[in-house]
């Protein structure tokens, strides 16, 4: 695979790139039920809520609901999809207990640590998330990477999020860089990828192979695999 060239600063996603969401929420999940008396079986539980909650993150990506909204109806539309009863009260209690416990469990990608020490040495690292910014900087110190990023982009900080160029050109601009001198690392192909070519960064793919991405953006399944490209 042809590397990279004149590639000065890197900007990565967090969730679902480095930070393993998937792994943590359901552990998240697993301790947040038995705090509430929650019986449900857990896989059944997690196998609606993961696209439900994806579905509700593209709407808050397109600012079609609130902060607040996201994270009541994500949960409510899950349980109404197991057929589980349970009151407002509990899922609103529910919602805030995820949100306290979630850095509790801190599993990253396989080989973080490795690509993170080997990048760090050449290049100046970044984030740019859509995450709760409450969250998302517990997510980074508690899982032994913070240290790694010069800068951390939040979209609650710059009022808009990825894909919209202006958070991309805030980054950018924090870290002093130009976008040609930039690459945009990242899992979701409309915010991730498509944001930062948008902006003339730029951008690699984080996942198993998808077609959309075809052969002008770089892939890697393993983080690992950057060491091909950088």
């Amino acid at each position: 695979m042809e590397k990279l060239n004149g590639i000065t600063d890197i900007f990565f996603d967090l969730d679902h790139t480095l930070w393993d969401f998937d792994k943590n929420s359901a552990l998240t999940f697993d301790k947040i039920f038995k705090i509430n008396n929650i019986d449900i079986d857990l896989d059944i539980f997690l196998s609606h809520y993961e696209p439900i909650n994806l579905k509700y993150w593209k709407l808050y990506r397109e600012e079609k609901v609130d902060k607040a909204s996201l994270r009541y109806y994500r949960l409510n539309e899950t349980f109404e999809a197991v057929g589980h009863q349970i009151s407002k009260e509990v899922i609103n209690r529910l919602s805030i207990d995820y949100i306290t416990h979630l850095t509790s469990f801190n599993h990253l990608f396989e080989n973080t640590f490795e690509i993170l020490d080997y990048l760090y040495q050449s290049y100046s690292l970044h984030i740019i998330t859509n995450g709760f910014e409450e969250v998302q900087y517990g997510k980074l110190r508690k899982s032994n990477i913070h240290h790694y990023f010069k800068t951390i982009t939040n979209s609650e900080q710059v009022g808009v999020k990825k894909p919209n160029p202006k958070i991309f050109k805030h980054a950018l601009k924090v870290a002093n860089v130009r976008a040609d001198q930039s690459v945009m690392i990242g899992d979701n192909y409309e915010a991730d990828i498509l944001g930062a070519l948008n902006t003339g960064m730029t951008a690699i793919f984080f996942g198993t192979y998808n077609e959309e991405i075809g052969g002008a953006v770089k892939q890697v399944d393993n983080l690992i695999h950057l060491k091909k490209i950088l």
